[in-house]
């Protein structure tokens, strides 16, 4: 499967946004979908991610109450509303994908995850 985030923008202080990750060349339903985020200076974020059937969310605790993850899986398109964004938010923001990994690893690790698409630029002006 590849994937292609997109939705980015500059915005200010409180504003939203949503990011849309779109999916093709492979089954979408076999897919955990990821969220991360990666900001000048900074290592990889966990954000968010949406198990198959869309049925089980998580969150990093930087985004919870504020983020929306969701699916669909007619459309083969993934989803990550912003709400309420923050300076602290700024970063490229990326969708990643996993068919299955091991009951002992958890979807908020990166290195599970087998395909990357190429991100979007969120800027949040204060």
């Amino acid at each position: 499967v590849q994937l292609q985030a997109s939705g980015g923008g500059l915005v200010q202080a409180g504003d939203s946004l949503r990011l849309s990750c779109s999916a093709s060349g492979g089954t979408f339903t076999r897919y955990e979908i990821g969220w991360f985020r990666l900001a000048p200076g900074a290592g990889r974020d966990f954000v968010a991610s949406v198990s198959r059937n869309g049925g089980r969310m998580e969150y990093g605790d930087s985004v919870k109450g504020r983020f929306i993850v969701s699916r669909d899986n007619v459309k083969n398109m993934a989803y990550l509303q912003m709400n309420n964004l923050k300076p602290e938010d700024t970063a490229v923001y990326h969708c990643a994908a996993v068919a299955q990994y091991s009951p002992s690893q958890t979807s908020l690790n990166p290195s599970i995850y087998t395909t990357w698409g190429q991100g979007t630029e969120v800027t949040v002006s204060s």
